[in-house]
C-alpha cells in the first residue's frame, strides 16, 4: 500500500510539474473518444428514435395479411412477395373480432419536383400506393389538404413535397415507372414526423394504385386489420388464420412494424454505424502512436530524474507504478472529458441532419451504460496501453544514469530492427501474393495488410535516416544554414522521427488506400461499359441504392420505333428461385440484346429462348453445373414452379446479368414491371447528335428519364464512388488531425530538452525569425516524411484490397492510382506540417536567451 501511494504522489507530482508536455495526449485521447461516444449515442438514439417512429406510425395496424411465397435474393434485406386478393379485406372484415380491414398496395413510385427533376432514388426508396381512408389503419396521417378521392390525385408526405418545391393544387408527374399526370391534394405526416427519413411517399386512389402498380387489378400487398373491442392483437392473428386462403399468413402489427423497421432503418443503421465506429478505431489507433511517441519522450527527458529516484531508494515497481499511474489519469480524464465532447458532437448531428436533407427524428439523445463506459474503457486502455513500454524503460533506469550531463534521446536504428523489420516485411509479402494470386482470400490478404503495416512501423527508423536526408537534401540550398539546422535536427533521433511520422503515415495510408480502392472501382465500372456495352446511347435507372421507379418498359419500343434508332433494347428485372436459390433475372428481348451488349463467348443461342428457355452466365453454370441442354427449376413469387431448358450460356455478365430470360416468359409471374437500362444503337450514317436529339424527344414522354453517352453512363454509374469518398475524407480529417497534433507535440518535447541549445543558437546571432523558420520545417520534413511513407504503403494496400476483391467474386477488377487525387493527398499532407509546428516554433522563439542557456 505505501508504494501505491508513494507512486500515485510521485505521479501527481509529476503531473503538476510537467503538465504542458501531456496536452498534446489529452487532445488525441479526447478527440478519439469523442468520436467514439458520439458514434454509439447517435446510433442508439436513431435506433430509438425509428422504433418510436414506426411504433406511432403503425400503432392502429393489430395485423397483417400477407402471402407467404417470397423470393430473397442475395444481398435483399427483403424479398419480393406475392400479391394477396383484394376482395380478402372484404372476408376478413366480416369477423366479429375484426373492426376495419383494407387493402394495402405498395409500389415503386417517384415524384417530379417543380424544377422537373425526379425528387430521391438515390439510396432510399421512393414509394407509391394506395391511401387508406382508416386513419388507424393508414401509417401517414393527413396533415393539410384532403384524401385523394378523383382520379389523379394524390397525397404526398410533407418533407418529399418540401424537396421538391411542391404544393397542395400543384400538377406533376409521377413515374411508376410509365409516367402517370397527378395533382397535389394533400400533404401527409408519418408518425409526427415530415416523413420517413429520407423515402419518399405519394398515395393514390385505390383503383389509381390497381391500376399503376399492380400487374392487373383486384391485388395488393397484403391486407392491414384492426382489431375490435377486447381482441388483442395475439387474437386476432389467431382468429383470421381459419378463414385465409392457403399460401397466406397472418401477423400482428407489432411484428410487421418490426419488420419495416429491420427493414428502412436496420440495415441503413448497421452499416451507419459500423463505418463510423471503424473510423473511430483509425482515429485510436492513430492516438496511440501519439501518446506512445509522447510517453516514450518524456520518460527520455526524466532519466536523469528517475534516476535520482531510484538512488533515493525508489524500486522499480514504484518508478513504472507512478509512469502508468500518470498514463491512467491523464487517461481517465481526458476520457471523461471524451464523454462530455461525444454527446455534444451526438446533439450537434441530430440538429445538423435536418439542414443537410437528413431528417433526424425528434426525441432526446438517448445515452445508455454502454455507450458511456465502453469509450471511457477503450480511452483508458489506449493511454495506459501505450505508455507501457516507456513506462518499463523508465523502471529499468539505473540509479548511475543521475550523472549524465544530458537525457537526450539519440538512439538510432538497430541492426535487430532492420532484420525484425525486413522479415515482417518479407512475411506480409508472402501472405499477400498466397491471398490475392495463388489462393485468392480475403481474410489472409488481411492478415497481410496487417504484417505491412507491422513492418512499415518497425522499418521507420531505418528508413528514417536515408529518407530525411535525401527529403531534406533541397532545404540546405533553399534556406541555408536554417535549412541545414532543420534538416539535422530532424536526423539527430531517427526512432523519434520515425515514431512522430508514424501516425501520419497511418492516417495517410488510409486515405490513400480508400482513394486508390475508388479510383479502380471508377475504372473497373469504365471497363465493364467499354467491354460489354456496343450501343450508343443509354438511357438508365438510379445505379446506386434502391431507390428511383426505373424505367417505362413502354419506352425501348417507343424508341426502336425510330427512324434514327437500328436497336433499342430494354432490360428489366425479374426474381426467381433457381433450383431452390434466390437469383436475379434479366428480363429482355434476348435477341435484340446482342446488337447492344457484347455477351462475350456465346455457347447456344439468345434468339432461342422462348416461353420456357434461359441464358444462364458462364460462372453461374459452373456453380450450378448447367450446360447448353441441362434443364433448371425456377420458382417465381407467385408460387408456380416451371422447368426451364438452359439454351445459351455466355461469358460477360457485367451488364447483361447472370440469368436471362424473354418478357414472354416473365409476364405471367411478374409484378411491377420497368426496366433498368435501356441501350439504343443507331442506324449507320446517323450522327451521334441527330441520333440523340430525336432519343430525347422520344423519351421526354416517358418521365424525360435522362439520355447519356457511354462516357456519360459509364461515370453516372461510378457516381455514388465519389459520394463515398467524399465521406471517407471528411470522416479520416479527424485522425490526420490527432497525427499532426502529436508531431506537435513531440516539437514542443524538443524545444524542451533543447532549450540549452537553442539558447546558444539565438546568442551566435540567430534570430527568433530564423529559429521559427528552423522548427516549422523540421516539421515539414518530419510530415513529408510520414506522407511518403504513407502513400507508398495506401498503394500497396489499395492494390491488395483490389485483388482480394477479385479473387472474392467474379467481377474483374481494374487498378487505378488516381495521380492527381494522392498529389493533393500528399501535398496536404507535406503543407500539413507547418501548422504542425507554428506553435512549438513560436514558445521557441521567445525563450530568453539567457536563461536558456543557463539550462541543465
Amino acid at each position: 500500500m505505501t508504494s501505491t501511494r508513494a507512486s500515485v504522489r510521485i505521479s501527481l507530482s509529476s503531473l503538476r510539474a510537467h503538465r504542458r508536455r501531456f496536452v498534446g495526449t489529452l487532445t488525441a485521447v479526447l478527440l478519439g473518444v469523442s468520436f467514439l461516444t458520439g458514434t454509439l449515442v447517435m446510433g442508439d438514439t436513431l435506433r430509438a428514435s425509428f422504433v418510436a417512429l414506426f411504433g406511432n406510425a403503425a400503432g392502429g395496424t393489430d395485423a397483417v395479411v400477407r402471402s407467404t411465397n417470397v423470393v430473397t435474393v442475395s444481398g435483399e434485406s427483403e424479398g419480393t412477395r406475392q400479391p394477396v386478393s383484394t376482395g380478402l379485406a372484404q372476408r376478413i372484415g366480416q369477423l366479429p373480432q375484426v373492426a376495419a380491414a383494407a387493402p394495402d398496395i405498395q409500389g415503386a413510385g417517384q415524384l417530379i419536383g417543380a424544377d422537373g427533376e425526379p425528387i430521391g432514388g438515390q439510396g432510399p426508396p421512393t414509394l407509391a400506393g394506395n391511401w387508406i381512408d382508416d386513419p388507424k389503419l393508414n401509417p401517414y396521417r393527413l396533415a393539410e389538404g384532403h384524401a385523394p378521392s378523383a382520379p389523379g390525385e394524390v397525397v404526398v408526405n410533407r418533407g418529399t413535397a418540401d424537396k421538391g418545391g411542391l404544393k397542395i393544387g400543384d400538377t406533376t408527374v409521377l413515374r411508376t415507372p410509365d409516367p402517370v399526370r397527378v395533382t397535389v391534394v394533400g400533404l401527409a405526416t408519418f408518425g409526427g414526423e415530415d416523413g420517413m427519413a429520407q423515402v419518399t411517399y405519394t398515395g393514390m386512389t385505390l383503383a389509381d394504385a390497381e391500376r399503376h402498380l399492380t400487374p392487373k387489378p383486384g391485388q395488393a400487398s397484403g391486407i392491414q386489420v384492426r382489431a375490435g373491442p377486447g381482441t388483442s392483437q395475439q387474437e386476432l392473428v389467431d382468429a383470421l388464420r381459419p378463414v385465409l386462403p392457403p399460401d397466406t399468413e397472418a401477423i400482428t402489427g407489432q411484428a410487421s412494424a418490426a419488420e419495416d423497421q429491420d427493414m428502412i432503418s436496420g440495415a441503413f443503421l448497421s452499416l451507419f454505424t459500423t463505418l463510423l465506429l471503424v473510423f473511430s478505431g483509425i482515429v485510436l489507433l492513430v492516438a496511440t502512436f501519439s501518446i506512445h511517441n509522447t510517453f516514450a519522450i518524456v520518460v527520455a527527458q526524466r532519466t536523469r530524474e528517475n534516476a535520482l529516484l531510484r538512488a533515493l531508494g525508489a524500486s522499480r515497481r514504484q518508478i513504472l507504478g507512478s509512469t502508468l499511474t500518470e498514463a491512467g489519469i491523464v487517461g481517465v480524464t481526458a476520457s471523461a472529458a471524451g464523454l462530455a465532447a461525444g454527446i455534444a458532437i451526438a446533439a450537434g448531428l441530430q440538429a445538423l441532419f435536418p439542414a443537410i436533407g437528413f431528417p433526424f427524428p425528434d426525441g432526446s439523445l438517448v445515452i445508455s451504460g454502454v455507450s458511456m463506459l465502453l469509450p471511457l474503457a477503450v480511452g483508458v486502455v489506449v493511454c495506459i496501453g501505450s505508455a507501457l513500454v516507456p513506462a518499463v524503460h523508465a523502471g529499468r533506469t539505473a540509479p548511475l544514469a543521475a550523472l549524465r550531463e544530458t537525457a537526450v534521446d539519440d538512439s538510432a536504428a538497430s541492426r535487430t530492427r532492420a532484420v525484425t523489420g525486413l522479415l515482417l516485411l518479407l512475411a506480409s509479402v508472402g501472405v499477400i501474393m498466397t491471398g490475392v494470386l495463388a489462393d485468392p482470400s480475403v481474410w489472409l490478404s488481411a492478415v497481410g495488410a496487417v504484417l505491412a503495416l507491422a513492418a512499415f512501423v518497425v522499418l521507420g527508423p531505418v528508413a528514417s535516416t536515408c529518407a530525411v536526408r535525401v527529403l531534406g537534401a533541397p532545404l540546405g540550398r533553399l534556406r541555408g544554414a536554417t535549412g541545414h539546422l532543420a534538416r539535422r535536427n530532424a536526423l539527430r533521433s531517427p526512432k523519434r522521427t520515425a515514431s512522430t511520422a508514424t501516425a501520419l503515415m497511418i492516417g495517410v495510408a488510409v486515405v490513400s488506400l480508400f482513394t486508390v480502392f475508388g479510383a479502380s472501382l471508377k475504372a473497373t465500372m469504365n471497363q465493364t461499359v467499354d467491354r460489354s456495352f456496343a450501343g450508343d446511347l443509354a438511357i438508365s435507372a438510379p445505379a446506386f441504392g434502391a431507390g428511383g421507379s426505373g424505367l417505362s418498359p413502354r419506352l425501348a419500343p417507343a424508341l426502336d420505333r425510330l427512324p434514327d434508332v437500328a436497336t433499342a433494347v430494354g432490360l428489366g428485372k425479374g426474381v426467381a428461385e433457381v433450383n431452390g436459390s434466390g437469383r436475379a433475372l434479366t428480363v429482355t428481348d434476348p435477341a435484340a440484346l446482342a446488337a447492344v451488349l457484347d455477351l462475350g463467348k456465346v455457347d447456344g443461342s439468345m434468339k432461342a429462348l422462348g416461353t420456357n428457355g434461359i441464358a444462364v452466365s458462364d460462372t453461374e453454370a459452373d456453380k450450378l453445373g448447367l450446360r447448353t441442354g441441362s434443364t433448371a427449376r425456377l420458382t417465381f413469387t407467385d408460387g408456380k414452379e416451371r422447368t426451364f431448358t438452359v439454351r445459351a450460356v455466355y461469358g460477360q455478365p457485367e451488364l447483361a446479368g447472370d440469368y436471362v430470360i424473354t418478357r414472354q416468359a416473365w409476364a405471367p409471374h411478374r409484378g411491377q414491371d420497368s426496366d433498368s437500362l435501356v441501350a439504343v444503337s443507331f442506324k449507320d450514317g446517323v450522327s451521334a447528335a441527330d441520333g440523340r436529339s430525336a432519343v430525347e424527344k422520344a423519351a421526354a414522354a416517358y418521365g424525360n428519364p435522362e439520355v447519356q453517352s457511354r462516357g456519360e453512363y459509364a461515370q453516372s454509374s461510378a457516381g455514388g464512388i465519389d459520394m463515398m469518398l467524399t465521406l471517407v475524407y471528411a470522416l479520416l480529417a479527424l485522425a490526420v488531425l490527432i497525427a499532426l497534433l502529436g508531431i506537435a507535440n513531440t516539437l514542443t518535447l524538443a524545444i524542451h530538452e533543447r532549450t540549452r541549445e537553442l539558447g546558444l543558437l539565438r546568442a551566435v546571432g540567430q534570430t527568433r525569425k530564423q529559429l521559427r523558420a528552423m522548427v516549422r520545417w523540421e516539421s515539414v520534413l518530419v510530415a513529408t516524411f510520414g506522407t511518403a511513407g504513407g502513400l507508398l504503403l495506401g498503394g500497396f494496400l489499395g492494390w491488395v484490397l483490389v485483388k482480394a476483391s477479385e479473387g472474392a467474386g467474379d467481377t474483374a477488377f481494374a487498378f487505378a492510382l488516381a495521380p492527381a487525387r494522392l498529389l493533393v493527398v500528399a501535398l496536404v499532407g507535406i503543407a500539413a506540417g507547418a501548422p504542425a509546428g507554428w506553435r512549438p516554433a513560436r514558445r521557441a522563439a521567445r525563450l530568453d536567451v539567457l536563461r536558456a542557456i543557463a539550462t541543465d
